[in-house]
C-alpha cells in the first residue's frame, strides 16, 4: 500500500534563497523533512549552479503554480567569453575555446550589446534541460550521448543592463528581466556567438519571480529551522501578494463548494478571492459573473 501524503495544517507562499549546488527539489526534499509536511511545490525551477528566489508553495497553495511559474522573472547574471560548455553554464564540461576581442571589454560597446538584447527572441533550449520530447528528458538524452533536437520557442527579454566589466575573469555581469521558461544559459551561449568568440554562464542569482523580490526571500537554513521548531507559519509572505490579482470578498461556503460570483466592475480576467481573511480560491471572469478556476480548502479540512 502507498503510503498517505502528511499534512500538518501549514498552508503558505515561502520565498526562499536558495544556496548554490542544490537542485529545486533537493530543496523541496529538506523542508519536507524540516516540516514533516508532504505538499510542498515550487513555482519555478532553479538549476543546481544558481542561488536565489526559490517560491515553495505549501499544503493548498501547492495549486497556485500555474500562476506563479509564470510570471515574469529577473536575473543577475555572470557571463563568461572564451569557452563553451556542453550545459551552456560553468557545470559542463569545456567543448570548445575561443578567442575574446578586445572591444568586448569596451564598456561603450558592452553597453550597446547587452541594451540590445531587449525583445522578442526565438531561443533553442540547452541540450541539458527538462523539456521532453517523446517521453524523453532532453538531459537523460544528452548524458546518454544522444541529444534530442530541440525547435527554438518564443522568449521575450524586457529589461538588460550591464551592471559591471571583469576583463580579468573575461566576464560580464548583467541584470536581465525576461519572460517565464527563458534560459539565462542559452542567452550566454547566444550573446558569445554574436560577438565572434564563445561563452557560457558563469554564475546565476534569481534577484524577482512576479511580485516577490529576493529581499523578501529566507536562507534555506532559517527556513529548516524554523520548520524543525514548529513556526514555519511566521516566514510566509502575504499570498494575496505573491498573486497580484485583484480581491474579492465572499463567504467561505460559497467558494468551497465553487459556487459563482457576481463580477465586479472592471474587465481583469482573473481575481483572488478572500474568505475568512484567507485565500480561498481564484476566479475567472466569464461575461457577468465569476467561476471557480482553483479552489483551496483550508490545510486540514476535509
Amino acid at each position: 500500500m502507498m503510503p498517505t501524503r502528511k499534512t500538518t495544517g501549514l498552508e503558505g507562499v515561502l520565498p526562499v534563497d536558495k544556496p548554490a549546488g542544490m537542485t529545486s527539489h533537493d530543496v523541496v526534499a529538506a523542508m519536507r523533512r524540516a516540516s514533516s509536511e508532504r505538499r510542498i511545490g515550487h513555482a519555478g525551477t532553479l538549476d543546481p549552479l544558481a542561488t536565489g528566489l526559490l517560491v515553495l508553495l505549501i499544503g493548498p497553495y501547492t495549486r497556485l503554480e500555474p500562476y506563479l511559474s509564470k510570471s515574469v522573472k529577473r536575473y543577475r547574471a555572470r557571463v563568461r567569453f572564451g569557452v563553451a560548455t556542453d550545459t551552456d553554464d560553468a557545470e559542463g564540461d569545456v567543448v570548445e575555446e575561443s578567442p575574446v576581442p578586445d572591444d568586448i571589454f569596451d564598456e561603450s560597446f558592452a553597453d550597446e550589446q547587452v541594451a540590445a538584447l531587449v525583445g522578442v527572441h526565438e531561443q533553442v533550449p540547452p541540450a541539458f534541460s527538462a523539456i521532453k520530447r517523446g517521453g524523453v528528458t532532453a538531459h537523460r538524452a544528452a548524458r546518454a550521448g544522444a541529444p534530442i533536437a530541440l525547435e527554438p520557442r518564443p522568449i521575450e527579454i524586457f529589461e538588460a543592463r550591464l551592471l559591471r566589466l571583469l576583463p580579468e575573469e573575461r566576464s560580464w555581469e548583467i541584470d536581465l528581466t525576461v519572460s517565464a521558461g527563458t534560459y539565462v544559459r542559452a542567452i550566454a551561449r547566444d550573446l558569445g556567438r554574436s560577438l565572434g568568440t564563445r561563452a557560457h554562464l558563469a554564475a546565476l542569482t534569481r534577484t524577482a519571480s512576479g511580485n516577490l523580490s529576493l529581499d523578501d526571500a529566507h536562507p534555506l537554513d532559517e527556513c529548516v529551522t524554523a520548520a524543525s521548531e514548529g513556526r514555519l507559519a511566521d516566514l510566509f509572505i502575504d499570498p494575496f501578494t505573491a498573486l497580484g490579482l485583484p480581491v474579492v470578498d465572499a463567504d467561505a461556503p460559497t467558494v468551497l463548494t465553487g459556487r459563482q460570483l457576481p463580477a465586479p466592475p472592471g474587465s481583469e480576467p482573473l481575481y483572488a478571492v478572500r474568505a475568512e481573511g484567507r485565500l480561498a480560491a481564484v476566479y475567472r471572469r466569464e461575461a457577468t459573473r465569476l467561476a471557480p478556476q482553483a479552489v483551496f480548502p483550508k490545510a486540514g479540512s476535509r
